[in-house]
């Protein structure tokens, strides 16, 4: 063989390994990102400016997108915005303390001046107070309202709603909810076919007596029936079935003090 074609052979059994340079820096490159990618995904900012600041170092001379000024300066952007976040959220939570330490008193001055009302009434035995976290509810028993079987309120009940409907005149801004409640005996008669029509129609009959007062809103009032099932004492003798006859009128508190912790009051 000839030394040309020696030399030939030689040359083709050596290909061109050139394109390995790019396709190293390729690699380490790629690898350098999933790295950044792995360390962003963490809440560690410390660290991922450390390994920022160390690759910059290595793979840019210290400068390029990760620049440590650009980190720092996107660090402190958060931190200020968290602290405002906080601060806002801080002054939201004392006001709203405020609003529900107000609204307790006022509710509990309420309530002693409905309670002050039923002593010096004689309706100790017809009607109780009780204030607890989510409502100031008045109860009523039936027999104070209405004639045994009927939805009429007595011409004389209605002194009695005018003097609730007065006090209610200082929260007008207040949810108020009548609900009417009966024992489980069973009511079917031309006017009432079911406990849940007599409960439903006394709650009506009763928020439309309040309602005279044309100081009350009454966008802020509804009327509910629940007939015989959130009895408070047993329907099995006389006395539990009297206690579940009864009309409630309940207002709805707006607040809720989170650092208050609020117990039942009950005045007999």
């Amino acid at each position: 063989m000839s030394k040309k074609n020696k030399k030939h052979q030689d040359h083709e059994e050596h290909s061109d390994e050139s394109w390995l340079l790019p396709y190293s820096d390729l690699m380490t490159l790629l690898l350098a990102m999933f790295i950044v990618l792995f360390g962003m995904s963490t809440v560690n900012v410390q660290k991922f400016q450390e390994m920022a600041e160390a690759f910059n170092s290595v793979l840019t001379g210290g400068s390029g997108v990760l620049d440590q000024s650009s980190m720092s300066k996107s660090t402190s952007d958060a931190n200020t915005e968290s602290k405002t976040t906080k601060s806002a959220s801080s002054d939201l939570i004392t006001k709203k303390n405020q609003l529900a330490k107000k609204e307790q008193e006022d509710l509990e001055a309420l309530k002693k001046q409905l309670d002050t009302y039923i002593k010096n009434n004689g309706l100790t035995d017809d009607l109780e107070t009780k204030l607890n976290q989510s409502q100031l509810m008045i109860t009523i028993s039936d027999k104070a309202l209405f004639p045994s079987a009927e939805a009429d309120v007595k011409p004389d009940a209605r002194m009695l709603a005018k003097a609730i409907s007065t006090m209610l005149q200082k929260f007008p801004d207040y949810e108020v909810i009548v609900s009417g409640h009966t024992d489980n005996v069973p009511i079917d008669n031309y006017e009432f076919p079911s406990n849940w029509d007599l409960s439903s129609v006394r709650a009506l009959n009763f928020m439309k007596v309040l309602l005279l007062n044309e100081k009350l809103d009454p966008k802020k009032f509804s009327a509910i029936g629940y007939g015989e099932y959130h009895p408070v004492a047993s329907n099995d003798t006389a006395e539990g079935r009297a206690q579940n006859r009864r009309v409630e009128v309940s207002i709805i508190r707006k607040y809720v003090d989170s650092d208050q912790q609020l117990g039942v009051t009950v005045a007999h």
